[in-house]
């Protein structure tokens, strides 16, 4: 695969990340307490293990996705699209990004190694204003309507559009979750808006994959984090394409505790 198209994934995949952790996959995680991320430094910016863990502890917590109403020195009031206000809380830890910018490393050429792409660029809090879209995955205390911030997103208007448009079409045109249980050629996840169950069906003209290698319906595991396109017909979801994600490592899940 040329080395562009390369980056082209990875950075489509962040996106994808801020949106899954947030949105999607929703499963119950201890990852973030009180706005903590010890997977980073402050300030972002870290590499290896640490820079690691910080994006693989997105799709363990949950999160919103809203415009910001008030912005103080350790919180945001951060409105939904279903009107709820949420407090979100951050600290010196929290993982702030600037989601909307691309960028490549040195290298066009680069590879797997380093530079071959550059993260979203972290930013100071004060540099999200009242109005602004964010997302914010972490601790979500849906009952308090508060966020213990694990990563906070500024996302430009387009990014926060499709965003919408992702969410507003979960369901219906994709779902992404845990796989829990399968049951001939039904498989149910668990992910989504408030952790909820959903199940798909395959059929004969459904194509699966575990990154860029075919497999089948029966290489899928309890467990396996998927993502799925499909369309309702019938009354149920019908998979079209099933990908299977790679599962954090011991060391990435790790990573994205609080000490």
């Amino acid at each position: 695969m040329p080395p562009g198209e390369i980056m082209r994934i990875r950075n489509s995949a962040t996106t994808v990340a801020l949106l899954a952790g947030a949105l999607a996959l929703g499963q119950s995680s201890g990852s973030a307490g009180g706005g903590k991320n010890t997977s980073q430094e402050p300030g972002g910016g870290g590499q290896g293990r640490r820079g690691a863990g910080g994006w693989a502890g997105m799709g363990e917590g949950r999160g919103i996705l809203g415009t910001v109403t008030e912005a103080a020195s350790d919180h945001f009031l951060v409105k939904t699209e279903s009107a709820d206000v949420y407090t979100v809380h951050f600290s010196v830890n929290t993982r702030i990004v600037k989601a909307g910018e691309r960028r490549r490393g040195k290298g066009a050429g680069a590879g797997e190694g380093e530079g071959a792409d550059t993260p979203p660029p972290a930013i100071k809090p004060g540099e999200i204003k009242v109005g602004d879209a964010i997302t914010a995955g972490g601790e979500v205390d849906p009952a308090a309507k508060s966020v213990g911030a694990v990563f906070i997103a500024l996302l430009d208007p387009e990014q926060a559009n499709k965003m919408r448009e992702m969410a507003a079409n979960f369901g219906k045109t994709w779902l992404m979750g845990k796989v829990t249980a399968m049951d001939g050629v039904t498989v149910t996840l668990q992910g989504g808006p408030g952790n909820a169950s959903h199940s798909f069906v395959a059929d004969e003209n459904t194509t699966f994959r575990k990154r860029r290698e075919p497999i089948t319906l029966a290489d899928v595991q309890l467990g396996d984090p998927v993502r799925v396109e499909g369309a309702i017909k019938g009354g149920s979801f019908v998979a079209a394409t099933v990908v299977v994600m790679m599962r954090p490592s011991a060391e990435q899940r790790a990573g994205s505790q609080p000490n």
